[in-house]
């Protein structure tokens, strides 16, 4: 049996490194792969919470509701993400700074 502390240090490290990544990247492709090891990071809490705490049934069905609004978000960035590089040519975060053109 894994120990309790084995799962959240594991998610904490996940998480922490999804967060290096989404901020210090300049792609905006690999910043949204940085979100979603975030998101995996809060699914291993959940369900290690879940799992710890049997009244606490309700974390893998938030678990799953967490990667049904991934799922939803990666969607959305990645029709961002194509309109984006059709504007400017480029996926590069801090080359898209402006909204509109003068």
């Amino acid at each position: 049996m894994i120990p309790f502390s084995y799962y959240m240090l594991g998610s904490a490290f996940l998480f922490c490194i999804g967060l290096a990544i989404a901020l210090t990247k300049r792609s905006a492709i690999v910043a949204l792969m940085g979100v979603e090891l975030m998101l995996n990071a809060a699914n291993v809490n959940l369900v290690a919470f879940s799992h710890r705490d049997p009244s606490f049934g309700e974390g893998t069905a938030f678990s799953i509701f967490v990667i049904v609004i991934a799922a939803a978000e990666v969607c959305v960035a990645l029709a961002l993400i194509i309109r984006l590089f059709q504007h400017f040519r480029s996926v590069d975060l801090h080359k898209v700074n402006t909204l509109k053109e003068e």
